[in-house]
């Protein structure tokens, strides 16, 4: 057999995003977070592939979308260190390694019942306090969350 053929697990993308180096384990959040369910256009989500970087890496493949600042923050959150790879007429025209933003505008929900974001309408604001453990600290009440353990909006 064909030495192409044994490497191309997934078909190629004529124009969309591939989201590439997801961790396994948390590829279906990273599903459920895009709400990738409700997208009309054609979707592939590959679980389990082999990589020389995770060992096992998840990969989702949308045809035609693009994702916003705000849409990578939120991948940003469940796996970062994600590879967003932009492709147009089947070529990869910008490759993107998506890291946590400094600050998070109106993503995460604060824990503290007590903080002003759960009491008044307005937007919640997370500072990056650690970007090794993935420390997160409320703009407001100043509480901190890991990002393990935090409530996306």
């Amino acid at each position: 057999m064909d030495n192409k053929k044994l490497a191309l697990q997934v078909s190629a993308l004529c124009s969309g995003t591939v989201i590439d180096h997801i961790p396994a384990d948390k590829l279906f959040e990273v599903v459920n977070l895009l709400d990738i369910r409700g997208m009309s256009t054609n979707i592939t989500i590959g679980n389990n592939l082999d990589s020389k970087k995770l060992g096992k890496k998840g990969l989702i493949k949308i045809a035609d979308k693009f994702f916003t600042d705000d849409e990578v923050n939120r991948i940003s959150l469940v796996a970062p260190n994600v590879v967003l790879n932009i492709i147009s007429n089947y070529e990869v025209v910008e490759k993107r390694e998506v890291k946590m933003p400094d600050e998070l505008h109106n993503i995460v929900k604060c824990s503290n019942p007590n903080c002003i974001t759960n009491n008044e309408p307005m937007p919640t604001l997370f500072h990056l306090v650690d970007r090794k453990k993935g420390t997160l600290k409320c703009h407001y009440c100043e509480k901190e969350k890991n990002v393990n353990d935090i409530e996306l909006l």
